[in-house]
């Protein structure tokens, strides 16, 4: 027989109206389950009241017949019959002289244990047993009538099934009237929360013709309970909007950046295969390099820009602490080997107190490697870079010096901006570098400063709050 395959069930989805329902319905009916109870014990309560008065109406009923004729060891068969008769259970009573013992009575019945039953009062109530049968009594003390200086104790006790029969009976009349209207209620909750549910629709429909619109959803439709989540949603469409900005972005920063680089490789490859002479193949094997140099140093720092951008990327007051007396030297160390390699007189300056501020320790790293790229790039062969830690105040300052040919004024105030680089430079570069590190500044709440060197060449320096105490 073929094997049979079972599909894995899948967890019902979680239902807003099924949720609403059980949280009201459930209630509703605790409250019908609770209210019927406490309905049966109110009725009880007032069968038992109507019972007890009955009661003391028969003590008081008995104490009048012997009142009215002398007892002689037993009652007429009328009065016996409507002393004992009850079709619900059984009727006792007992009278008993303090001078002749017990006179009459069909059953043993018990006194009180509290205060003593006062002569002549009202017939006082009482709960008392029979063979362990629960019963409720009353008692009542009077004077005999016909035997001066004597007194006739009367009980009367009755067993409770008539009472609760009672109750059930009144119980059960009022039991479907309260379900009728707990079945109302139920009805007008279910549809209460189906037609509450509605109001969802209009911004269902809206939403489902948006398309690929992340725009703000608004509030003018929202209902208050769900603006919560309607506000969340817009934060997650800006978080899209900007990273498919960014996106967007580094597809048309590197598709103008790239542009040149590849244009000049194909032609410098056409060169290649149109010309035998070695020395021209040479030439533009060299030419190929070079381009190829420039556009993966384009590619990465466009990567780099984009990284720094990112809305994942946490802001300051997420950041680790580091010391930047330890951090900065570390990485300038690294650059040595390439700065012998260019001919530059590469080195750090700094004390051995502490500067303590808030930030990302790579990011860091990547402002550095950055600057010391910039003036390596600008300053050349034969001069010197040199890169500083200092406290001043509440900041932490991060500076790099040249003794390069600096920058004009007329163009410090561009210096930063992506793409641009000094006219007349000869230096190829990618106009990335300080823009990567304006990005980074601003995530680490510092500020980018562009000046005269005391070196004679350009000077960037990096402002970082310090941390309080330090």
């Amino acid at each position: 027989m073929p094997e049979r395959r079972h599909a894995a069930r899948r967890p019902a989805r979680p239902s807003l109206r099924r949720r609403l329902l059980t949280f009201l319905l459930v209630p509703v009916l605790g409250v019908l389950v609770v209210d019927a109870v406490v309905g049966y014990f109110v009725a009880l309560a007032y069968s038992n009241r109507v019972h007890d008065a009955d009661l003391s109406d028969t003590a008081l009923t008995l104490a009048e017949m012997i009142g009215s004729d002398a007892l002689r060891g037993e009652l007429t068969a009328q009065a016996r019959f409507l002393l004992e008769y009850d079709p619900d259970g059984r009727n006792y009573y007992e009278v008993i002289s303090d001078r002749h013992g017990r006179l009459i009575g069909n059953a043993e019945l018990a006194l009180p244990d509290s205060r003593p039953v006062d002569v002549d009062a009202a017939p006082r109530l009482y709960d008392t047993e029979l063979g362990h049968k629960p019963l409720r009594g009353a008692v009542m003390r009077v004077a005999n009538r016909h035997d001066d200086g004597d007194t006739l104790t009367i009980k009367v006790a009755e067993s409770l099934r008539d009472r609760h029969q009672r109750a059930r009976e009144i119980l059960l009349l009022t039991l479907p009237m309260q379900a009728l209207l707990i079945i109302a209620v139920l009805s007008l909750v279910w549809f209460g929360v189906s037609h509450g549910l509605g109001v969802l629709e209009p911004l269902t429909a809206r939403l489902g013709r948006r398309g690929h619109d992340l725009g703000p959803i608004g509030e003018e439709d929202v209902p208050v309970e769900i603006l919560p989540l309607t506000r969340t949603i817009d934060d997650l469409f800006a978080r899209m909007r900007n990273m498919l900005g960014l996106q967007e972005r580094f597809i048309a920063d590197a598709a103008h950046q790239l542009r040149t680089p590849l244009a000049g490789i194909q032609l410098h490859v056409e060169r290649v295969g149109n010309t035998a002479d070695p020395a021209q193949q040479a030439d533009a094997v060299a030419h190929i390099q070079r381009l190829a140099m420039r556009a993966a140093r384009t590619s990465a720092q466009l990567l780099a820009l984009t990284r720094t951008q990112s809305p994942d990327l946490p802001d300051h007051d997420g950041m680790a602490v580091i010391d930047l007396s330890q951090v900065v030297p570390e990485a300038v160390s690294m650059r040595v080997h390439q700065a012998l390699a260019l001919g530059v007189d590469l080195g750090y300056e700094g004390g051995e107190t502490p500067c303590l501020v808030r930030g990302d320790a790579l990011q860091v790293q990547e402002v550095i490697d950055n600057l010391v790229d910039n003036a390596f790039h600008y300053a050349g062969r034969g001069h010197t870079v040199t890169v500083s830690v200092s406290c001043e105040g509440d900041d932490a300052v991060l500076a790099v010096d040249d003794d390069g040919p600096g920058v004009e004024e007329a163009f410090l105030d561009q210096l930063g901006e992506r793409f641009f680089r000094v006219p007349g430079v000869d230096e190829d570069g990618t106009g990335l570098g300080l823009a990567i590190v304006e990005s980074i500044a601003e995530r680490h709440a510092a500020r980018v400063g562009f000046g005269r060197s005391a070196l004679g060449g350009l000077r960037v320096e990096l402002r970082l709050p310090q941390i309080a105490g330090t």
